[in-house]
């Protein structure tokens, strides 16, 4: 008896040769922006001028223009700080870890999620700065620099400190990666310019030649840097959860706070890269690359890691019952019935219920759908770190020192002002650079088009 196993559906689909996806890829980058993209760019600059009036109000003011208290010490700043790290982790993790394990799937989307990355590590980094209050006075002593000071030194046992070695080298090791990925591509733009943009394209390439000495070394470096980068997936958030967990308040000082912040992180950072990718297949009309296949197989991730983080939910309520201890059971009880109640049901709604809802291949198939969730997804995630942080600290052991936490304008001009920065940076990308790896694109057509004929 002769057992057949089912055909997967190509990965790029309408039968695209290497001329197509050289033609469909560049020209994005060669021709004049659309309108819609004009119509973007504009919206997000205007977002970031708009917050840039929060940011220098906070950097002229100082941050009492924020609405923290003697209680609430860290409100908005640092929720948006651990927002934006983990919208940042599905790049590395899309780049990295699924090369390691030979998942074709993510050559579509590799390039975007890296630069999804990259911009989202900066929006992350302006928060700890800003908080200094006076950055331009002594941001640089953040770093273990020599000096001549009395040998003054950082505190190498806080991680706050653990936090600037972290994501200093996530972003070192990200912005590489990605570069290194984007030099081939630059090649084939340089190839097929003219004047000004030829001698642009090629400074960017490095002086590319194709040859097989030099594929050779570019997949070597490749596999370098992804397994140096693997080990970030999970050590970046589980430093920032440290930051909680290493501290006595309750509510923080839990064991579960690593693994449940890195699985936090890659929810929502597949969720932004679907996000970003919905949006990107449509205006660049990327159908045939970004397909549905690829959009499902995100939607599966999002299904494991919301799970994850939804039996950490359930299992921090559990520790704080077995544990005995009065305080930590008040903080969680605190959480779900106290003044932030509706935070707390929107986190549980948006991040435990909603992503079960793919287990529905025609949720999880569909492009509103996802789009949707997506979004959902995202709100929820901010939610969770708001109440991590915030409800942990406005009531503590002292009833008289018990305050609530309320965002002034400032907090919110500053978190837009990450968002027009953000997606300023990315709309930026994805005029004038390729948005979509050709060079690992055209190494899966072969198999994509064998399938086809099968």
């Amino acid at each position: 008896m002769q057992v057949t196993s089912s055909v997967r559906q190509p990965l790029i689909t309408g039968g695209k040769t290497y001329h197509d996806v050289t033609h469909d890829v560049s020209r994005q980058v060669e021709g004049k922006p659309s309108m819609l993209w004009f119509l973007a760019f504009l919206t997000a600059a205007g977002v970031l001028a708009l917050g840039s009036i929060a940011l220098i109000a906070t950097l002229w003011e100082g941050i009492g223009m924020w609405g923290l208290n003697k209680t609430v010490g860290w409100a908005w700043d640092i929720t948006n700080f651990v927002w934006w790290v983990g919208i940042g982790h599905a790049g590395t993790l899309i780049s990295a870890v699924l090369l390691l394990f030979r998942q074709k799937w993510r050559t579509s989307i590799n390039r975007a999620a890296e630069a999804m990355t990259i911009f989202a590590v900066i929006c992350a980094a302006m928060f700890p700065v800003i908080h200094m209050g006076r950055p331009w006075l002594g941001a640089y002593w953040a770093l273990p620099l020599p000096n001549t000071f009395g040998s003054l030194w950082v505190n190498f046992n806080s991680p706050l400190l653990w936090d600037v070695f972290a994501i200093s080298t996530y972003f070192s090791v990200s912005l590489v990666f990605w570069y290194i990925g984007l030099i081939p591509d630059f090649a084939t733009i340089r190839d097929r310019a003219t004047g000004l943009r030829k001698t642009i394209y090629g400074a960017l390439s490095f002086g590319w030649d194709g040859a097989a000495k030099t594929w050779m070394r570019y997949e070597s470096v490749s596999l370098i840097l992804a397994g140096l980068a693997t080990p970030l997936v999970l050590s970046v958030h589980t430093i920032v959860s440290f930051d909680f967990a290493t501290s006595v308040i309750p509510g923080w000082h839990t064991t579960i706070f690593p693994p449940y912040f890195v699985a936090g992180a890659i929810f929502s950072g597949f969720a932004m890269v679907l996000t970003l990718m919905i949006i990107t297949r449509k205006v660049f009309k990327l159908e045939d690359y970004i397909t549905i296949g690829h959009i499902e197989l995100m939607n599966i991730v999002i299904i494991i890691t919301g799970s994850i983080v939804g039996i950490a939910y359930i299992t921090e309520f559990f520790i704080a019952w077995y544990s005995g201890v009065e305080a930590e059971q008040y903080a969680f009880i605190n959480r779900a019935t106290g003044p932030y109640w509706w935070a707390y049901w929107s986190m549980m709604t948006c991040n435990v219920i909603s992503p079960q809802l793919f287990w529905i291949k025609k949720i999880r198939t569909s492009i509103i759908a996802t789009f949707i969730l997506s979004l959902v997804v995202n709100i929820g995630m901010w939610f969770e770190r708001f109440v991590i942080i915030v409800t942990s600290l406005h009531r503590d052991y002292l009833p008289s020192s018990w305050a609530m936490f309320y965002p002034t304008w400032a907090d919110v001009g500053v978190y837009l002002f990450t968002f027009g920065l953000f997606f300023t940076l990315f709309f930026l990308f994805a005029k004038f650079f390729p948005v979509i790896n050709m060079a690992e694109v055209k190494s899966v057509l072969k198999s994509s088009s064998e399938k086809v004929h099968k």
